[in-house]
């Protein structure tokens, strides 16, 4: 499955409401406090809007809901592996994207036959506390031949103009949160975005 060059993560609807209309078509939903009854509708809320604008929704870790909801597609960190069923996951036909950082949670990954491999964070990220030093290039290099034909997303502290060294590296995608989400000028961004992973 070939996935679009460019992937924000967003933590609302809202924000879905700004990128979709300018053309994203492949976004994460990462939610982390909401209850449940909020949760269900603001997750079934951006699956609608993916749906009107013709891209796909990927729900960070929520997989029940994301079954629940008919959804097509769930990230799962290294953690949330732990917790996740991934037969009913498959059953469900979801597609399934998993994050990795070392070459143990790699393996682990691709025993599951993920539909992505993420691999974070590439360059220093202000997203969220690591235990993990950037990986860099290089890693990216290594991933790129270890994981053979599945798709290699690049994330953490990626921009527009270091996404062109990662693709160059051999990342298939370049993931953005903290970018866009923090930039002045959101919409400005998601254009330079768009235009330089056309």
């Amino acid at each position: 499955m070939k996935l679009p060059r460019f992937y924000p993560i967003f933590d609302s609807s809202d924000w879905l409401r700004r990128a979709l209309p300018l053309g994203v078509k492949l976004v994460q939903i990462r939610i982390k406090d909401l209850p449940p009854p909020l949760l269900l509708g603001e997750l079934a809320l951006c699956q609608e809007l993916c749906r009107e604008h013709g891209a796909t929704l990927v729900v960070n870790d929520h997989w029940r809901a994301a079954i629940d909801l008919g959804c097509d597609f769930v990230h799962l960190g290294q953690e949330d592996l732990d917790e996740a069923d991934i037969p009913a996951i498959r059953k469900a036909g979801l597609r399934l994207g998993i994050s990795t950082h070392d070459h143990a949670e790699l393996d682990r990954a691709l025993a599951l036959g993920p539909d992505y491999v993420a691999l974070g964070p590439v360059w220093p990220t202000i997203l969220k506390k690591m235990k993990w030093e950037q990986q860099g290039l290089d890693r990216v290099r290594e991933w790129r031949r270890l994981v053979g034909a599945t798709p290699l997303i690049a994330i953490g502290g990626v921009t527009p103009e270091r996404a062109l060294e990662a693709f160059a590296a051999g990342a298939d995608t370049a993931s953005a949160v903290t970018d866009i989400t923090l930039n002045p000028d959101p919409e400005g961004r998601l254009h330079e975005w768009l235009r330089v992973t056309a």
